[in-house]
């Protein structure tokens, strides 16, 4: 009988062990399970092309589920994208006039706007212009200064402030060529199109085909602020409000202050 029952309770041994033995082989052959991918699409500012296109690289990188979008124009074009309903998840603009709009409409998530960086408009001319100042801008040597449109581009209208503040206005009015973009009047002071433009400084640096010759003065004009914020209709505020929480991030820091923008977190 002893014998009888050690066998019994030897083969309940092995039938429990293999068991356990295949329930284990079948947890390592099931998938692992994975964290939900998502999508975002941010509209954002032209001058903010480069490090946005460098930080959302590095973003991917460490979330690989994120699938991110870039849609770069003036702020004011972006502005009215998102009012007809364009999918956009994050705004990103040049000024807070923009914002302000959209907030008035209703159209930001609530608790997501946030003051992101900063930064400085210069006078651009071409590399070999003698032009020096603010002050030749009324002079014969310049026949055309390209600025963005006002309406649109916040840059445009931060430089008619400036030509206020120094009693430029009346002087260059028949020598202003209106722009989509402070890129576009990068491109026309490069090529040599107009004789001088106004950009901001971090538009400046990424070309070796222009130079500064002058830096507005900060009372001339409204303070230059890069507000961000969520859209209210965005199918992915989780994921959304995750990507402008990096945005503050020492890493991102450090990438939009190579370029010349100011941190405000």
């Amino acid at each position: 009988m002893r014998i009888k029952s050690w066998l019994i309770l030897m083969l309940v041994i092995i039938s429990l062990a293999s068991t356990a033995c295949g329930q284990r082989a079948q947890q390592a052959n099931e998938p692992m399970p994975q964290k939900e991918r998502a999508s975002i699409t941010i509209s954002a500012a032209a001058s903010l092309k480069e490090p946005m296109e460098e930080i959302a690289q590095n973003y991917r990188t460490i979330n690989p589920n994120v699938e991110l979008a870039l849609n770069f124009a003036s702020s004011g074009v972006l502005q009215q994208q998102i009012e007809q309903g364009a999918p956009v998840d994050i705004f990103i603009s040049a000024a807070s006039k923009q914002m302000n709009a959209l907030e008035d409409k209703g159209l930001l998530l609530e608790g997501t706007r946030k003051d992101l960086l900063r930064n400085t408009l210069v006078l651009v001319v071409p590399s070999q212009s003698s032009v020096t100042g603010f002050a030749d801008l009324a002079g014969e040597r310049v026949k055309k200064i390209a600025i963005g449109a006002p309406e649109s581009v916040p840059a445009g209208k931060y430089a008619q402030e400036v030509f206020a503040h120094l009693g430029l206005t009346d002087q260059i009015a028949s020598k202003l060529v209106m722009a989509k973009d402070v890129r576009e009047v990068l491109a026309y002071v490069e090529t040599g199109n107009v004789d001088a433009g106004m950009v901001y400084q971090t538009d400046a640096t990424i070309s070796r085909k222009v130079k500064i010759a002058a830096t507005a003065p900060e009372d001339s004009h409204t303070p230059i602020q890069y507000p961000v914020a969520v859209i209210k209709d965005s199918k992915n505020q989780v994921a959304a409000k995750e990507f402008i929480q990096y945005l503050t991030s020492p890493a991102a820091k450090s990438i939009f202050i190579k370029y010349g923008f100011k941190t405000l977190e």
